[in-house]
Order: structure tokens, then sequence, then C-alpha cells
């Protein structure tokens, strides 16, 4: 229309660009127009070459709280990957500045695991808790990662009054995308029993949520949309859109 101005786009930084995940996000992002900050420790900026001169690299730690503070400045969204290395608060530092320095109303996007749970109402596969019991195991001899401080970072995001979501992935598998996941409230949910999502849509849910409003206060348990338990759900159609699909509780 003659006269009217067009729409900046959406700054959106990525906090975690240069993993999997982080550079499906780019993608992603850069698909719909936005313009992108990433922030990637300083040895893992080259997996970020292919985005050379279309994204802006704040390099360092993610829990560096002035790494973020630079990062998220002017931002009206922030994509997180909540990845719990080590032993030193790596996840609760991550998102505790993420809430402390994002703008006012900016929408906040945290990725983590089915085992995260927000109202204790979930109901997980026996396998799942093994899984879970065996990590514990292993990272008391050898402390790569901390399951309990993604568990605290999560606290903190749901206790904040921020515009949060966050999102719950299933059990990750590389491919081509089968399109956007289908989601319900609770794990344990028929819709979710496939178990399996391809990461690069794992990355489109992330980012699609930056506009859904829906979505806000939500922890999404997602899975892939042509898996056999989504395909059952929706009477062998693929399900489309971001509405969930059933609710528990």
């Amino acid at each position: 229309m003659p006269g009217k101005r067009a729409m900046p786009a959406m700054k959106v930084c990525i906090v975690g660009a240069s993993g999997k995940l982080g550079r499906y996000m780019v993608r992603h992002a850069l698909a719909r127009g936005y313009r992108v900050v990433g922030v990637c420790r300083a040895r893992s900026v080259g997996k970020l070459d292919e985005f050379k001169g279309r994204i802006e690299i704040v390099p360092g730690a993610t829990n560096d709280r002035d790494v973020i503070r630079r990062a998220v400045a002017g931002c009206d969204g922030v994509l997180t990957v909540l990845f719990p290395w080590g032993r030193h608060h790596y996840s609760t530092g991550t998102a505790q500045a993420v809430l402390d320095f994002a703008r006012p109303g900016a929408r906040l996007v945290f990725s983590c695991g089915w085992h995260i749970t927000r109202d204790g109402q979930d109901v997980y596969p026996p396998s799942l808790k093994t899984e879970e019991r065996v990590a514990r195991w292993i990272t008391r001899i050898v402390p790569f990662v901390d399951i309990d401080d993604q568990i605290e970072a999560c606290r903190r995001v749901f206790a904040s009054d921020t515009r949060w979501t966050v999102v719950r992935g299933s059990d990750l598998e590389e491919g081509e995308s089968e399109g956007l996941p289908v989601w319900s409230r609770h794990v344990g949910d028929p819709v979710l029993t496939s178990n399996r999502t391809r990461r690069v849509d794992f990355a489109l849910f992330m980012v699609e949520a930056l506009t859904h409003d829906e979505l806000v206060h939500e922890s999404p348990a997602i899975v892939g949309c042509r898996t056999s338990s989504a395909l059952a759900h929706a009477g062998g159609m693929a399900p489309q859109g971001i509405a969930p699909r059933a609710h528990r509780g």
C-alpha cells in the first residue's frame, strides 16, 4: 500500500548458536528475514562460517553475564539452548542472564528435554526413567553434565514474569524436515508415544514459538508430526499448525 511503512524485521538472539540445534535455528530465523545475533564459545565461532556476513556473532561463554547482556540488547526474542554442561551451573547461569538482561516484553524461548516437568503431572515411560538414572550415575563419576542444574534453570524460568516458553524435546534424530512438531502439555499423552523428533523440526518449533502468544507460559512437550503416534492421533493425516493436539489434566 502506498505510503505504508514496512515493519522492521524482528531481531533475534540465539544463545548456543554453534551447536546442531542452534545452527538449525539460525537457518530458520534467516529464512523468515529476521536479524540474528548468535552467541557461542570463541572456539566454536568457525562452525558459523556458513552465515558469515548475515549474522552478528558475540563470542563467549553463554553463562557469562556480560556476553549475554551485550548479545540480547535490543532483541525482540531470545532462543536459548539450555544444555547442562559440567558442574559450574552453566544452565542456571545462562538462563538467569537471559531473564535478567532481555528487554521487557521480549519473547524468551528455551529448549530442554522431556525430563523437565513444570507441574509434576507428566507420566514418564520406564525407558526414560532408566536413561535418567544411568545418566546421573555416570555423571557422578565423570561430571560432564549436570541434570539438576538444568532442572533449576527451568524452575527459574517458570517462576519469572517474563514472556517465556520452555520447549521440551523428545529423542532427536537427523533427517529432512517433516514439518512443525505437535505438542501436548504433559509427557504421557498418547500423541507423544513415538518419542522422536527431527532436530531440524525441534528448531523450527523454537523459532515458530516466537510469534505465537498462545505458547507464552507454556512448556510444550513435542514429537514429530509424521511419527506413528502423531499420525494415529490425527486420523492418519499429518497435523498442521501449532495448536496442541491433546491435553492431559
